[in-house]
């Protein structure tokens, strides 16, 4: 994997520019240089990890239509699926912070070794200012011998009082040379004498300036290099985790993928086990629904011969007193209510192309979001055909809903439910409680898949809800 060229790579130039400046200045330049380099070099890194961190959460935000498309799959392929997903979904961002850590261990590097350049020249001229300031010092002590000198030879050969006054009692060179008049050669002299003390001494006041300015320097600079070993420490751990994490990761990939091709043979025949399943769900369905409409003809036809041995009285009725088995009473169904509280589909009706297998098959229903233990309700009024458990569908419970104004039987289906509210033979209400939503038989996550059926067969639900 290639790293990101720091921008802390100087050409030799700039290096050489940061070297010719002031102790004081160069240090500063250095810290503004590293602080800005680093700031912008961190924008990309996050650019990178930021982008990573979008693909995992895309991946993440499909998740639930991966999860659709394995729905009567078999369970381990499933599962199988969804961690590869998991682990695809991770491997980038794992990669991404792998790098950000690399590169920050490529910038401690470089940092470290300007750091050692400018330290070792502090050092440098620490010790050449160092002799400077101990060579002059000897100079001024020589000035200052010179100007004692003057005043004994001044005091033995019977200077005026006021001349033997100066020398003695002046509180500074300057006060010296204010006061002292330079009338002769050897005043000359010795005016010449105080003023290169005077240097002497200003010379030495800006190399002890200077001097304590490149302490302070170094002391920075250490500093400064101190905190730069910790954050190479640092980086050399997280690209010593992140490594470890992307092998255990293109591990896990690789068990993953054998996994799933050692269950896709199952998982085919799983699927042909759910699609005979629901098969047999439409044909149980419509043999009941041929049996309740030989049932009302038989019903019709003996009322209307009770009625013709009467003399043709009726009471009105135009279908005879009894309703149909499953008929909700009150009318005929005419729309459905959602199944949830709150309904968020996340999966619809229709086709779905297994993304493992290559495979097409109906989705017969739609899926609703529910999360494990939410509350599923009677979408009309009616009587439970079936609460009980499948191998596909799971826990269901099947409602006969009746006939529509058409005269279409409607009957519902909520399936994958973790427990029963109704029994078998029950009549609900709508907007009842008949179960709560869960993960039971070929299902993936807790979510509710409902299912209608009109004449026996699944249609669309959502042409009704």
């Amino acid at each position: 994997m290639s790293t990101p060229r720091s921008p802390l790579a100087l050409p030799d130039r700039r290096r050489r520019g940061l070297r010719g400046r002031s102790p004081l200045a160069a240090v500063l330049a250095l810290v503004l240089l590293l602080g800005g380099a680093t700031a912008g070099y961190a924008d990309d890194l996050d650019d990178l990890r930021a982008a990573a961190e979008r693909e995992q959460q895309a991946k993440e935000d499909e998740r639930e239509g991966l999860e659709a498309e394995l729905e009567h799959t078999d369970t381990q392929l499933a599962a199988a699926v969804l961690e590869l997903d998991e682990v695809e979904g991770r491997l980038p961002v794992a990669e991404a912070e792998l790098a950000v850590a690399e590169a920050e261990l490529e910038r401690a590097e470089r940092e470290a070794a300007i750091l050692a350049q400018r330290l070792a020249d502090a050092q440098v001229e620490e010790a050449n200012v160092s002799r400077q300031l101990q060579d002059g010092s000897g100079k001024v002590d020589g000035a200052r011998d010179d100007i004692a000198q003057m005043a004994r030879e001044e005091f033995r050969g019977a200077g005026d009082a006021s001349t033997l006054g100066l020398v003695t009692g002046a509180q500074s060179t300057e006060e010296f040379i204010s006061g002292y008049s330079v009338s002769s050669s050897a005043a000359r002299i010795r005016a010449r004498t105080l003023a290169e003390l005077q240097d002497a001494e200003a010379t030495a006041r800006n190399l002890q300036a200077r001097l304590t300015a490149i302490r302070e320097v170094v002391t920075e600079l250490k500093d400064l290099a101190d905190e730069n070993v910790r954050s190479k420490e640092q980086a050399q751990r997280a690209a010593v985790e992140r490594r470890a994490e992307i092998q255990r990761l293109i591990a896990e990939q690789e068990r993953l993928t054998v996994r799933i091709e050692r269950r896709k043979d199952a998982a085919l025949e799983g699927i042909r086990e759910n699609e005979q399943e629901l098969s047999s769900i439409e044909s149980d369905l419509q043999d009941i629904i041929s049996r309740q409409r030989a049932r009302d003809e038989r019903l019709a036809q003996q009322r209307a011969e009770e009625e013709a041995a009467s003399g043709g009285s009726s009471d009105g009725g135009s279908g005879g007193g009894e309703a149909p088995a499953g008929e909700s009473p009150g009318g005929s169904v005419s729309f459905l209510s959602y199944p949830t509280a709150n309904p968020f589909v996340t999966s619809s009706y229709g086709m779905r192309f297994h993304p493992v297998l290559q495979y097409s098959r109906l989705h017969a229903g739609t899926d609703f979001r529910a999360y494990c233990g939410t509350p599923i309700l009677a979408v009309a009024d009616g009587t439970v055909l079936y609460a009980r458990t499948l191998a596909g569908l799971g826990n269901q419970v099947l409602i006969d809903h009746g006939y529509s104004s058409g005269g279409s039987s409607v009957m519902t289906s909520s399936n994958h439910l973790t427990s029963f509210a109704v029994s078998s033979g029950q009549h609900v209400s709508r907007g009842e409680v008949i179960g709560y939503s869960g993960t039971t038989g070929t299902s993936t996550a807790c979510h509710l898949h409902f299912e209608l059926y009109i004449n026996g067969s699944t249609v669309d639900p959502m042409t009704w809800l």
